[in-house]
């Protein structure tokens, strides 16, 4: 997820406010989730706290109210102000970020203010597995929306 990231904000960093802003708010989500899932290198095989269980599940309903409010409304504007409008592949791509919109949230749900210790975390490393899995979904459905974001951009309609 960090490497398509990289990759995505290479391409496309400084391309327009909107995307830099999606971008932005997708890292703080990885830096919060590889603390939570283990992955940051600090404290191995070791629970995450309360605080930095608290921390990763508001920053994930941060990016997927942003996703859905904020990033929508920025792009409906430009392309009201240029002409353009949604079409099937835009539409088909939304609806898929939108299918792993709940199993995120139910994550959060679960966890959000939650005290893990050895006696109530069995799921917790399946379930934290599989929201990387979903955001990993979601950022490939993500990047394909930018593109087409982009591509939409750069052309005004009629030309």
């Amino acid at each position: 997820m960090l490497n398509r990231l990289e990759k995505t904000q290479q391409q496309w960093g400084g391309y327009s406010d909107v995307i830099d802003y999606w971008l932005t708010l997708r890292q703080e989500l990885l830096v919060e989730y590889c603390k939570v899932a283990g992955l940051s290198g600090t404290k191995k095989h070791c629970l995450p706290t309360e605080a930095e269980l608290n921390r990763f599940c508001e920053t994930l309903v941060d990016y997927i109210s942003a996703g859905h409010f904020k990033i929508y409304d920025m792009v409906m504007a430009r392309w009201k102000a240029t002409g353009f409008s949604t079409n099937e592949e835009i539409d088909n791509l939304y609806f898929h970020i939108i299918e792993t919109t709940e199993p995120l949230l139910n994550f959060n749900d679960k966890y959000s203010n939650f005290e893990l210790d050895e006696d109530n975390s069995a799921d917790f490393d399946e379930d934290i597995s599989s929201v990387g899995e979903i955001m990993e979904s979601r950022f490939e459905k993500e990047d394909m929306l930018i593109q087409l974001i982009a591509d939409s951009l750069a052309i005004p309609p009629g030309a």
